[in-house]
């Protein structure tokens, strides 16, 4: 099973419609994955926060996975792009863009081992990659990624009103913070990392979206949940 995405230059142009973007990527990822299809994601990743929302959909699926990275000169890059239709080519202020934010993988991080770095003019080790994907034990599932019961009928209540307390902790805090301070919110051990400010809108629209996947993946530890909630901004954010 293939699953590949054509990034067009105005959404790469837009941070909002490209975050959308790799949304709607994600999401058809997380439809298809299974124990029993290969699915290949043919697309830029180059961001290795998103790689690592990724592996943690492989985690929940409990299934294998390995990551192939072409690796090439940013010359050589830039010269395949010139050659391509002109309608199908990054504009010089994208392609600039995507070179300077990208992240190469590093086979030491889980979520980008095992890692396959392919040259232009090497042969596919197709054995290699055969074994990383039928051959090799999949990543254990965490606590984060297990559907379990949930422990205790006041599961939601605290779902609720610790998130809405960290909501006013975060607002209140950025009167006097400023981009790069970490901030500390009550209950967790994890700080935020305010690459930018939060409006509410946002603050609200990422406390909905983490009580849902939070309902779906409950924790046995409801003391986890500010460290889970500041995690979900983070990566959010980054």
């Amino acid at each position: 099973m293939s699953l590949s995405l054509v990034v067009l230059n105005q959404l790469l142009g837009d941070s909002r419609k490209e975050k959308d973007l790799r949304g709607a990527l994600k999401a058809e990822v997380e439809r298809k994955i299974n124990k029993e299809d290969v699915v290949i994601v043919d697309s830029l990743n180059y961001i290795k926060g998103y790689r690592y929302e990724l592996f943690c959909l492989i985690k929940h699926a409990q299934t294998p996975h390995c990551l192939i990275h072409c690796e090439t000169a940013v010359d050589v890059c830039s010269s395949w792009n010139q050659n391509r239709e002109l309608e199908k080519q990054y504009t010089q202020e994208i392609f600039d863009a995507l070179v300077m934010r990208f992240e190469a993988p590093e086979s030491r991080n889980r979520w980008d081992s095992p890692l396959f770095t392919i040259q232009k003019d090497d042969t596919l080790p197709f054995e290699a990659i055969s074994n990383a994907i039928f051959h090799r034990k999949a990543p254990p599932p965490n606590q984060s990624t297990l559907n379990q019961p949930l422990s205790s009928t006041n599961f939601m209540y605290e779902l609720d009103r610790v998130t809405q307390e960290m909501l006013m902790t975060i607002v209140n805090a950025q009167t006097t913070s400023l981009p790069g301070d970490l901030i500390t919110v009550p209950g967790a051990k994890v700080k935020i990392e305010l690459t930018r400010s939060l409006n509410m809108a946002e603050l609200r629209k990422l406390r909905r979206q983490f009580i849902s996947y939070t309902k779906m993946h409950p924790t046995e530890n409801i003391g986890q949940i500010a460290n889970m909630f500041v995690q979900y901004i983070n990566r959010s954010l980054h």
